[in-house]
């Protein structure tokens, strides 16, 4: 085996030798040199670092105070929401969605914003040239927008641009498209997009630029590509939205500078995307009267509440096999809310099929929405309507007890806004006096099912 190589370093310039002198020919100071410690690593030889011996990191305590980071808004209301509060400085964000669904459209658009409050932008497309994205920022009215435009996909040239504009932000549109050309596949294979995604992200954090990543989204919904891509990102946004349905949501699943899972709500026109302030109101603009399987749901998406409905359908199958259909929510809890229903409240569902939908495209993923379910599941079976200016919310456990949940008073003070007057929530909810509505507090679904429908 090799003898390791010995390093002697100066106390007084830290000049590193391979021999051992009494004068530092990096500084001339007399008797400063002295034998380096190797670091200490084991495993095979040419799998190590070695013993050579690297900086130390400057450390600091976690009293330490440090001043929040400076965010830029760009104007679009709901984008700044979702970022949580605005643009951070070098930070890097992804942005996913079906192909269509208008994330590029969303980002033209907050790039406008952008610029016109004084950043440096520069946009640069790799799916379409430089003329179709002025053509669309002609339709939407941005074509005066001070947005600096690019196309390329060679991910060396895109860098050099930008080392020599040194913009504030920078949105690629998309990932998949770049190539790095020290990286043999394919655009779009797994290798390419973790390496221009690592490139991009380490420009963003090395020169405090905040860049924005559009990512190609699998059949599953999931983005495509590295998982490793959305542990280098800072945010992960999601652009989500029915073709059939006028308005889109922007969710954030990941964010380092604000809340996670918070929601940002936008209506598709013919000239581009509009903020809606309330959600609220347009996720139940179409509802009618008081009907059969239709219940009412407030819920918390991110630190907004916001009110859905939920509509069932129960009806004889012709099938020997019971069909069980749902849209925006989890089906497997359906299952589960479908089996607490038979086994503590006595109510059969064998035999029937079962469609559920929440309205307007809507996809709810909280808990809270299980007493919701079962009160449209019982109503749609029972052929009997709740009231119309109420609201349901809270857990279900297996044993058919109701479980309290959080920001009740948030969830109260939306539905009062919207014209609701009462409310059915779990026992032990912190309703709050100020509420202004009627709360019945249930403590388990056996007496839910007998007060509200008059069974047990």
């Amino acid at each position: 085996m090799a003898k390791a190589q010995k390093n002697f370093v100066c106390s007084n310039c830290a000049a590193v030798t391979t021999k051992w002198s009494g004068r530092c020919d990096g500084c001339g100071e007399w008797n400063s040199i002295s034998e380096e410690k190797p670091l200490s690593a084991s495993g095979p030889a040419k799998k190590t670092l070695g013993g050579l011996r690297g900086k130390e990191i400057p450390l600091s305590a976690l009293s330490d105070k440090e001043a929040p980071p400076k965010r830029t808004s760009c104007g679009l209301t709901e984008f700044d929401r979702v970022l949580g509060g605005g643009l951070v400085p070098s930070s890097a964000i992804l942005v996913g969605g079906d192909p269509g669904i208008g994330k590029s459209t969303l980002l033209l658009q907050a790039a406008a914003k952008f610029a016109m409050a004084g950043l440096k932008v520069i946009y640069i497309s790799g799916e379409e040239s430089a003329a179709q994205v002025r053509m669309r920022a002609q339709r939407l009215g941005l074509g005066n927008a001070p947005v600096r435009l690019g196309a390329e996909t060679n991910l060396r040239d895109i860098l050099t641009t930008l080392e020599a504009e040194m913009p504030d932000l920078v949105i690629i549109d998309s990932i998949q498209t770049m190539w790095a050309d020290n990286v043999e596949s394919a655009p779009g294979s797994v290798s390419q997009v973790r390496a221009a995604a690592h490139e991009l992200v380490t420009f963003a954090k090395s020169r405090g630029v905040s860049v924005v990543l559009v990512g190609h989204v699998t059949k599953d919904g999931q983005l495509a590509g590295p998982r490793v891509v959305e542990h280098m990102v800072d945010t992960v946004l999601y652009f989500e939205g029915e073709r059939g349905h006028h308005f889109r949501l922007l969710r954030a699943v990941k964010n380092r500078f604000g809340p996670a899972h918070e929601i940002g709500v936008f209506e598709m026109t013919g000239d581009g995307l509009r903020e809606v302030t309330n959600p609220s109101a347009l996720f139940l603009s179409e509802r009618d009267q008081p009907a059969p399987g239709s219940v009412v749901f407030a819920g918390i998406e991110g630190t907004r509440p916001v009110l859905v409905e939920f509509q069932a359908l129960v009806a004889p199958s012709p099938h020997a096999q019971a069909r069980r259909t749902v849209v925006g929510w989890d089906g497997s809890r359906l299952a589960m809310i479908l089996a607490v229903l038979e086994s503590r409240c006595g109510i059969p569902f064998a035999g029937l099929d079962v469609y559920l939908n929440v309205a307007g495209g809507m996809k709810v993923s909280e808990p809270a929405a299980d007493l919701a379910v079962a009160a449209a599941l019982i109503s749609a079976r029972e052929d009997q309507a709740l009231p119309k200016d109420c609201v349901v919310f809270g857990e279900l456990s297996l044993s058919g007890s109701l479980r309290p949940v959080g920001q009740t008073e948030n969830r109260l003070k939306e539905a009062k806004k919207l014209g609701f007057s009462s409310a059915i929530a779990p026992a032990r909810s912190k309703a709050g006096e100020k509420s202004g509505m009627d709360v019945r507090q249930m403590s388990d679904l056996v007496g839910f099912v007998g007060e509200v429908f008059g069974a047990g």
